[in-house]
Order: C-alpha cells, then structure tokens, then sequence
C-alpha cells in the first residue's frame, strides 16, 4: 500500500525561548508543548496519588491485609505490562513488610484472560484473603464475584475501559472508570499499580508502620526501571505524567540502578546499558517478556524481573531470548499465510479496492502470536485487523489491532449491540482489543466487522501517512543534533520521536540479514554521505542498481560499532524517484 510523507505543521514557537536550538523548539511546539514545565521531569511534579480514585481505599484495604498477615495474591496479565505490574506489586509489598504474598497469572492458553472463576477457586484454594489484580479486573463480573461469594477482598487495578457493568468489587483504582477524575487517562497498568503502591505507602507512614515493623521506609524511585518498561511495552501515550515515569525509570537503567532482569535483558539483546532509550523498552525488553506469555508461561518473565541474582537474571533471559526467536518464526510463517488469504480475496491492491477491515483465520495458527500478526497486515495495509486462533471446543479467540478514527472496542461493543450472543467475550483499548468467537460464526462475524469499519472509516482515513517534522539541512546530519534529539525524549506513543524526510541520491545499497536493506545516501542539494538502514524492505523493489533516487521518511539515530559513534538514517519509508 502506498504510503504518503505528510508535514506537521509549523507551529509557533516563541513560547520556547527557553530551548536554545531551533529544531528542537519546532519539534516541541508541534507535540504541544507550551511551556518549561512540560519538560520537567523531576519525580516532585507527578500527579499526586490521593487523586487517583480509589487509590486510598485500595491502599488501606492491603496495609490491613498486611498488619493482619494474611494471604495476597497478585493476579496479572501475560504481556509485557502485566509482567511488570506484577513484579512491581510483588516485589513493592515484600519490601513493606508483607510476609505471605504470591502470584497468579492466567495461562492463555487453558485460562485465558483476566480474573475468570477458575483463577478466583485456585486462588482461594491457595488460602488467598486478599485478591489484587494488576493490569485486567474491570471487566471481570463473574470473577469478582465469585471471590466475593468466597469470602475474599477483591482490589481491581487496571487501566482498560469499563463496559457497561462494573464488577463488585471492594474497590477499583482505574482512571477510565466512570467518576474518576484524575488527570491522566493514559496510565499503563503498571502505573496504576506503582500509584497504588504510593498510596500505601502513604497510609504507612501515617499509621507510623514502618518505625514500628523495623523496616527502613523504601525509596519508591527505585521501582522505576520496572514502571518505565511496562508504560513503553504497553505502548499507552506517553502524555507528562507518564514521561516523568518512564524518564526517570531510563535514567536509572542507564546510570545501573536497574533490576538485574532488566540489566540481563539489555544485555542479551546487544543493547548499550549507558545509552538506553526508550526504545529499548518496547523493541528489545518487551518482546522478549511478552514471548513468555505468548508461547509458554509468563511466570518465567515475572521471576527474570524479581529475581536479586544475576546469575539466575542471565540464566532466563537467555530463555527468553530463545522463546522470543521461537515467536519470530511462528510469526513469520502465520504472516505470510495471512497474506496468502488475503491474495485469494476479491480486490486488487493497485486500483485501491481494499476492504476497510480484516478479520483472518486459519485453524493451525497460534494464539500467542496473533496479535503481533495483526499488527503487521495493519501496517501493511492500513486497515484495521482481527486475527483469529482456534481455542479449542469450538471457539475462536481473537486479537485486534486498529487505525487511527476507528475505536476498536467501541465497535466490537457495536458489535455486541446489533448481534447479541454473537461476541462471547471482549475488552481493550482503542488500537487494540481482544475477543471470542464461535468457530461457526466466524464468517457472520467478518462480514459485520467489514460493514460496520466501512461505516466508520473514511477515505482519507484509509490513506497511510507518515508524519514528518520537515527536510534537515545537510549541516544537520552531525552526532550532535543526533545526541540532542536522543536525548530530549522520553519518545514512545503520544510524543513521537523525530521523524524527516527528503529527497536522497542512492549511493549504494545491498541487502543485509536477508530482508534489511544497507544504504548510503547523500541528501538532495548536499555534499554529505550518511549511512542508512531500512528493516524489512520489499525485495520485489530493493536493491536495484538503477534507483538512482529515493524519497526518504527517517529518524535520524547514531550507530555504534566498536566504540565508534556515526549518524545513521532509520528508515521508516523509502520510495524510489
């Protein structure tokens, strides 16, 4: 699908004075920011944790819990920011003095998502007084129930938005549910489970509980590394609060104040602990976590990021690692019979016949790895994406991933509305939710999920763009200016990092690694010469001797080899001219 470079317009910028190089002030003033205090990412200005609904109550529920010695248990997520909620959660209530404190996170595969009843009994069955979810929990009526018919608290924390009933539980700390006012709606699960945290603290202090346990009043900053990797692999916009959160957390990974998980997984993946990025959250940590979730079981990335030995820390991650090359074959294999299906349907990509929306299913494939095959027809496509897996007795599971102006939850709810009994279960976000199916309604299903996107979707909003911040001068391709963009994130989802683009005389190119493209380019009207790679090009297209010239969307990054530095060009888009 052709993809057009739109420009993002040229704010003014007279209100950041303050920031002394020009193109970082046409950067800023086009993300919204408006003044010093959006870039002070100082832990005093995050939102206090008494605003966060149900954040107090939460916390008195667990210091009573605590004070009383009973069993918590810690239900979770299988991704990456359900990982890290739990560790966070586990690791923070050891350190306050809880003595009986475990974990629970769902299988898949045999229990699926969230605090279903079968959770709720194996949690009970372990003695569990005191349930808390991390990271799922508000749409789960049945489960909370069942604990509540049981004798158990029940503490929901999540960041996913209600549906139409909210479960009974003994509180929610949840900043998309109806009433609460705090001020940041893009919270990951880890960041309410850190806010939550904060709160108890609170109460402890108040109640005077540490002097009186014996205990030394933890330094919550310390938990940040794991706050920063669940708020960047989750990939919730990173509005000011969350970059204080994830700014702070990068500072200590890179000045190795980090978990030895953290440090081990860095490592595995070749990646320069002193010049972490953001980044390195989503495309180097996040993917190995959630590799555990998708083929096995996410108790082996939970223990890589509580474990205090490093050895052990080295030991998973090397596990990790190979499950994660385990995920990229599967992922591969799926990806292309997705495109095989897709060539068999009734449309023609070059006259832009495209449906408005995907759903795939083939029976042999896997359900872990669905979503990541979502979101890569997605991108090829620009279109929004259900694919489904067989989850046995009859039943389909799928993931979804969606385009900008179509909310993927709201349609399924849609969906749910004009075909009751036709979704069995759902949740999510905007871009991406998950639901299930029976396999005998998967076509009924296809076709409404077709009809209701062309509803929705416009043509304009069918057409994939890439935003860019403008052409750079040729005296701007230095590791300086690289430096100074590297440096002036946190960049993720919301805030995203610097994007160009420019007309660039191919110099040479050749293929590396099997499907990445190695250039060298020189800008348009310059003299200079700048390496460049492109991941995953079209190999019907590159290389080709006789592209001379190329149009170039790129974020421009440094290279290390061999403790030598030099710019290079990350290519998001390249179009032969």
């Amino acid at each position: 699908m052709a993809l057009s470079i739109v420009r993002r317009p040229q704010n003014d910028c007279s209100h950041l004075s303050f920031i002394k190089q020009p193109l970082l002030q046409r950067i800023y003033a086009s993300r919204g920011i408006s003044d010093a205090k959006d870039l002070e990412y100082q832990l005093k200005n995050l939102l206090n944790p008494t605003t966060l609904t149900g954040s107090t109550k939460a916390a008195e529920l667990l210091f009573e819990a605590i004070t009383n010695k009973q069993k918590i248990i810690i239900v979770g997520d299988f991704d990456a920011d359900g990982a890290t909620s739990t560790a966070l959660s586990l690791l923070t209530l050891r350190r306050f003095g809880a003595h009986d404190v475990d974990f629970i996170v769902p299988n898949r595969f045999d229990f699926g998502y969230g605090l279903s009843t079968p959770i709720v009994d194996i949690a009970h069955q372990r003695g569990a007084k005191l349930i808390m979810t991390v990271d799922n929990g508000i749409s789960s009526v049945e489960g909370v129930a069942r604990a509540k018919e049981l004798g158990m608290i029940v503490v929901v924390t999540d960041h996913h938005l209600a549906g139409k009933q909210i479960p009974d539980a003994d509180v929610i700390v949840n900043p998309n549910q109806p009433g609460c006012d705090f001020a940041s709606k893009n919270l990951a699960g880890v960041g309410v489970a850190f806010y939550v945290m904060l709160a108890l603290r609170g109460v402890m202090r108040q109640h005077d509980y540490f002097n009186k346990a014996g205990l030394t009043e933890p330094n919550m900053a310390q938990y940040l590394d794991i706050v920063a990797l669940g708020t960047v692999a989750d990939v919730v916009p990173l509005d000011n609060n969350n970059r204080i959160l994830v700014d702070q957390g990068i500072a200590r990974i890179k000045a190795g104040r980090c978990r030895p998980g953290i440090k081990a997984l860095l490592e595995i993946a070749n990646r320069n602990i002193a010049r972490c990025v953001a980044s390195d959250m989503g495309f180097a940590i996040g993917p190995r976590l959630n590799a555990a979730g998708r083929l096995d079981d996410m108790a082996l990335g939970i223990q890589c990021l509580v474990t205090d030995d490093y050895s052990e820390a080295q030991r998973i991650a090397i596990e990790l690692d190979d499950f994660n090359k385990d995920r990229r074959s599967i992922e591969a294999g799926m990806q292309q019979e997705a495109l095989d299906i897709i060539a068999t349907l009734p449309f023609s990509e070059n006259d832009g016949e495209i449906p408005f929306a995907f759903a795939l299913f083939h029976p042999q494939w896997h359900q872990g790895v669905s979503g990541i095959v979502a979101s890569r027809i997605k991108e090829k496509f620009h279109r929004p994406v259900i694919v489904f897996a067989d989850a046995g007795d009859g039943e389909l599971k799928g993931s979804g991933r969606s385009i900008e102006g179509l909310h993927l939850r709201d349609l399924l709810e849609r969906v749910n509305s004009l075909a009751p009994g036709l979704i069995l279960k759902f949740g999510g976000h905007a871009m991406a939710a998950g639901l299930s199916i029976k396999q005998d309604d998967y076509q009924k299903f296809a076709e409404l999920f077709e009809n209701l996107a062309q509803e929705t979707l416009s043509p304009e909003q069918l057409s994939g763009k890439i935003h860019s911040d403008g052409v750079l001068d040729g005296a701007d391709f230095n590791l300086d200016i690289a430096q100074q963009l590297r440096d002036a994130g946190p960049w993720g989802q919301g805030f995203p990092e610097p994007c160009f683009d420019g007309k660039f005389r191919v110099v040479q190119q050749r293929i590396v690694g099997q499907k990445h493209l190695k250039l060298v380019l020189e800008p348009e009207g310059s003299h200079v010469v700048i390496d460049a790679i492109a991941f995953n090009v079209d190999l019907s297209v590159w290389p080709n001797p006789n592209i001379q010239w190329a149009e170039v969307a790129y974020r421009l990054d440094i290279n290390e080899f061999r403790n030598k530095q030099s710019v290079q060009l990350m290519v998001e888009h390249l179009s032969p001219l």
